[in-house]
């Protein structure tokens, strides 16, 4: 669930001899993250090169780990030209906040995006990230963390807002509830909002409305622009990470998606397909494995609010 909500990711490779070739080796941890974050659309990359005081600040340690990594990570999905390399040492300190004097010979890193930017340390390859554009235009979802009552005000939910925008007046719907009542308030840490925006955690006060009839995992959006609803069935692109044995139709695990944590059954496996390119590979295979990616029909234990991830990536 963290990744697939980052903006950026960072990773952090270790310089010791044979750490940096046990993480980035076939099924090292390394290589691992990497594919796990873009998979999950992180798109945007910083690789630290951590431990260098191991290598004594070894130039040619660097240039090896920084070339090889290079490699990787395109082969993963990522442009190194878009990638800041920073070697580093998290225990010393070295240029994680401030410039380190051990490597004379590190000029510090660029990166060639349309702000295109320049920098020494880590600190500053986090402030050089580019902002992701809030979708504030977009219908409103809300999924929800928690469901409050509470004494003389009466029930409020609180969640993050994913898209669009919440304020009092409005008219909300739950799915897969099918409630539909009117916003009093909007409040963020203790302070009346006028709107909530994409990102905020707020909480809000509804109308006639019990702890009851809402819970953890529904969505709340806007009852006439696009109102969130339950789904039946869905087609969800599956990457199987690390399972013993192989995984066939039948299978139900539970799905954490938002907030919603339910059983959904593998009705059908569709296709198999490269985790890179998403290009099909096979048709309706019997069955995947650790390291295969597929779109899978899947059927939910319960109902349950989804969304295409087109329209709304966090749901």
């Amino acid at each position: 669930t963290g990744p697939s909500q980052a903006d950026c990711a960072i990773l952090i490779i270790a310089a010791g001899t044979g750490e940096f070739e046990a993480g980035i080796s076939k099924d090292g941890q390394t290589r691992e993250h990497a594919l796990l974050a873009y998979t999950l659309g992180v798109k945007q990359l910083i690789v630290a090169i951590n431990k260098m005081d191991t290598t004594k600040w070894s130039e040619d340690r660097y240039q090896e780990i920084i070339k090889e990594t290079s490699n990787f990570i395109k082969k993963v999905g990522y442009n190194p030209k878009h990638v800041p390399f920073v070697p580093i040492s998290g225990f010393n300190g070295d240029n994680m906040i401030e410039a380190s004097t051990n490597c004379p010979w590190y000029k510090g890193w660029e990166k060639e995006t349309k702000s295109k930017s320049t920098g020494k340390t880590l600190l500053e390859a986090i402030d050089a990230i580019d902002p992701p554009s809030r979708p504030t235009d977009k219908p409103l979802r809300l999924p929800l963390q928690d469901v409050y009552k509470i004494g003389g005000i009466g029930t409020v939910p609180v969640g993050r807002v994913e898209t669009g925008i919440i304020k009092a007046g409005m008219v909300v719907t739950f799915a897969p509830a099918g409630v539909t009542t009117e916003v009093k308030s909007v409040e963020m840490h203790h302070e009346q909002l006028t709107e909530g925006v994409p990102g905020d955690n707020v909480g809000f006060n509804v109308k006639n409305v019990s702890v009851k009839e809402i819970r953890r995992g529904n969505v709340a959006g806007d009852s006439k622009n696009d109102p969130p609803k339950a789904s039946e069935s869905f087609n969800a692109q599956v990457i199987v990470l690390n399972h013993p044995g192989q995984v066939g139709a039948g299978y139900a695990p539970v799905l954490d998606c938002h907030t919603a944590h339910i059983a959904c059954k593998f009705s059908e496996l569709l296709e198999k397909i490269d985790r890179r390119t998403g290009k099909s590979v096979e048709n309706s295979p019997k069955f995947i494995k650790s390291g295969d990616a597929a779109i899978v029909k899947m059927v939910p234990s319960k109902p349950m609010c989804v969304e295409a991830f087109t329209d709304y990536p966090p749901l």
